[in-house]
């Protein structure tokens, strides 16, 4: 497998429409994609998820082979994922490969996972901290994980966009899925006032909710610090 190889396949799913598409929610000019569609780089990566060696080797030129090489590494077993984490967390530069970067193996190595966790949230980096936080989302949202959860989330860089709205996800899961303790976390209004405010909306959002709880959580609104728009 070469990298001339790989940019022939992709090329042979380039979609303009998408690329246009796509590119304008990134919301980051320095993406380069070629506009293939997120199912199809999924098969893609299914076809190729024995060449993560040759994957690791490629340059990053497009948002399509970055995706790839995430993807590939995801499928690995735990222990060779570990070892080729880091090489690819530091290549996130949006929040679709973000978001999209899903390690099955994770579910089943959760307290030995922890250490990497730790270390991408105190991350400066604004896509690294969001992957530790949408990392939580994924395989963390449980009893045993909340305090580690709303330190998390406190310690959070609300001045960057990304973080900021991965933050207020996890948060309005937690509130979702365990109300009374998410309750009672919100009244303590420990997290950065766009954070909670934006967590309270994502919750109320959810179908999961009552009326009566989602009234609740509305008078649990702050002033905000700063403005965003969204």
């Amino acid at each position: 497998m070469t990298y001339e190889e790989v940019l022939a396949e992709l090329f042979l799913h380039e979609d303009e429409g998408y690329r246009n598409f796509h590119g304008k929610l990134l919301k980051n000019d320095n993406v380069n994609l070629i506009g293939v569609r997120i199912p199809v780089l999924r098969k893609l990566a299914k076809l190729w998820k024995k060449e993560s060696d040759c994957f690791l080797t490629f340059p990053d030129e497009y948002y399509e082979v970055t995706f790839l090489k995430c993807a590939i590494v995801g499928m690995l077993p735990f222990d060779q994922f570990c070892q080729c984490v880091d090489l690819v967390v530091p290549l996130l530069d949006n929040w679709a490969t973000c978001d999209c970067f899903d390690a099955p193996c994770i579910k089943k190595n959760r307290e030995a996972f922890l250490p990497y966790v730790a270390r991408y949230l105190a991350d400066e980096r604004e896509f690294v901290a969001r992957y530790g936080l949408v990392t939580l989302l994924r395989y963390y949202v449980d009893a045993q994980y909340l305090p580690l959860i709303f330190e998390s989330a406190e310690r959070a860089n609300a001045d960057q966009y990304y973080v900021m709205m991965a933050a207020a996800w996890l948060i309005a899961e937690v509130v979702i899925k365990f109300y009374d303790e998410g309750l009672a976390y919100l009244k303590e209004r420990k997290l950065s006032a766009p954070i909670h405010n934006k967590a309270i909306q994502k919750a109320r959002e959810s179908f999961r909710l009552s009326k009566e709880q989602k009234c609740e959580l509305n008078a649990l609104k702050v002033n905000k610090e700063k403005q965003y728009e969204f």
